[in-house]
């Protein structure tokens, strides 16, 4: 490629993948921390959360029942959603386990997605959702992670 007589040349897309991964796990680990300030990972706060969500949404009347069903056992969903946003954040930061950890970022985003439908802008989580597909498909933890390490020792294992 060139720019008025000079080259320029492309950024490995491998490290493109790394930066993403690396932005999306520092955003689950930010919203993980605000989320524990708010209280939102109590049975009181997450049930309260997600009432607001089947009150004021217009998700399908399906999902409204699984969030239901989630509202109603918050003493485990609380914890479990908690777990699974740090978790998430500090595998993808760490580039370990990523194609796990992004498949799960897409789930976990892709619920809230459909959850937040009449209460948010529709498009906030789509971006993150997008990037959680790319970082599974592209194997993000082979540049500046330690799948790459992994994939070094263990290369016939479709984690990394």
């Amino acid at each position: 490629m060139t720019r008025r007589g000079r080259t320029v040349t492309p950024v490995d897309p491998a490290l493109v993948l790394a930066m993403l991964r690396l932005t999306l796990g520092t955003l689950f680990v930010w919203v993980f921390f605000e989320n524990l300030g708010k209280d939102l990972y109590t049975p009181q706060g997450y049930a309260g959360l997600i009432r607001y969500y089947i009150e004021n949404g217009t998700a399908p009347a399906a999902w409204k029942a699984v969030m239901s069903f989630m509202a109603g056992n918050a003493r485990i969903a609380a914890p479990l959603q908690a777990v699974m946003e740090i978790g998430i954040g500090v595998l993808l930061v760490l580039g370990l386990l990523t194609r796990l950890a992004a498949a799960g970022a897409f789930a976990l985003l892709t619920s809230l997605w459909v959850s937040e439908w009449g209460t948010a802008w529709i498009w906030e989580l789509l971006l993150p959702m997008t990037v959680a597909l790319g970082l599974g498909l592209g194997g993000a933890g082979r540049r500046v992670g330690l799948d790459a390490l992994l994939a070094r020792r263990y290369p016939d294992v479709p984690l990394w």
